[in-house]
């Protein structure tokens, strides 16, 4: 039940914090409405790291009874070597839940770079590490660009390590999903339409080498919003259709809501395996003073 429990929560929190949908639509710009495009680096006023720098984002998961079963904090603030920045998730199971998972710790963490004169970033590292009482797995995958290669090193149970080197093709760069929502956001990809169906690549696991997004026409979004409770901050509305065996649920259908500035307010993970539909939300959004300056916080209410 641990694994199940571990793949259904990671893979939703992946997609609710930016993962296959903010990762990989393709870098060129698709052909959409004018008024639908939010603004590129170029109407930011700055560069993608002096944007997000000091940005906290605060998330609580919920299924069945349980409307807090665990909470999930993102954060992107910069690194001692200029030009380089991190990203960190961390997730953790709460109350009842929590004592029966040991409470449960999830962290993933990108270093990332700016390039293109800082108009979008490129991971550089990916950390993942899952605590479970006094236990602890961790994963580590580097990019290296000038060899073309990614790394990964697997620390296992017994102690020992696995490590595997595949080739990036040329002219792929793999974004993991924390480096790509900052690059979604900010525009980097362009912008996103009503009605379209993306088919992207993505970065390889478990065997899914691509996904498939559709973003709701008009009608089937004003559809979708009538008989929601609180209707702000949802302008525009997904569907991200995975392998029911990587999402552990029927159907492996994820839909959910993004603001006008394509931040993931609200997603539900459909029919989860012994979950039912485990649904997220974004209930804070903070800002933090940094050497980047600063937004004004943005409570979501």
């Amino acid at each position: 039940m641990e694994k199940i429990r571990g793949l259904t929560r990671r893979t939703f929190l992946t997609w609710l914090l930016g993962g296959p949908l903010l990762s990989f639509l393709p870098l060129s710009e698709p052909e959409a409405m004018a008024n639908l495009s939010p603004p590129g680096g170029e109407g930011r006023g700055g560069s993608i790291a002096e944007f997000f720098g000091g940005e906290e984002l605060v998330y609580e998961i919920g299924f069945w009874l349980f409307n807090r079963a665990a909470l999930g904090r993102l954060s992107f603030k910069g690194t001692e070597k200029q030009g380089q920045y991190v990203a960190i998730l961390e997730t953790e199971t709460l109350g009842i839940l929590g004592f029966v998972s040991r409470y449960r710790v999830d962290m993933y963490r990108s270093t990332m770079e700016e390039i293109e004169g800082g108009s979008r970033l490129r991971s550089l590292l990916f950390e993942e590490e899952v605590r479970i009482g006094n236990r602890l797995t961790r994963r580590v995958t580097r990019f290296d660009y000038p060899r073309r290669k990614w790394i990964t090193v697997k620390w296992r149970k017994d102690g020992t390590l696995q490590k595997t080197e595949e080739e990036i093709p040329y002219g792929k760069v793999y974004d993991d999903f924390l480096t790509s929502s900052y690059n979604f956001r900010y525009g980097a990809y362009g912008g996103i339409e009503r009605g379209k169906t993306y088919r992207v690549p993505t970065f390889p696991r478990k065997g899914a080498t691509s996904y498939e997004i559709r973003v709701a026409a008009k009608e089937e979004e004003e559809r979708k919003r009538r008989p929601e409770k609180r209707k702000d901050q949802k302008e525009f509305f997904v569907k991200l259709l995975l392998d029911s065996e990587i999402t552990h649920s029927k159907e492996g259908r994820i839909e959910g809501w993004l603001s006008k500035e394509l931040l993931p307010v609200e997603g539900t993970l459909k029919d989860a395996f012994l979950f039912g539909d485990v649904k997220g939300t974004l209930i804070r959004n903070n800002r933090t003073s940094s050497s980047f300056g600063a937004r004004s916080q943005r409570p979501v209410s």
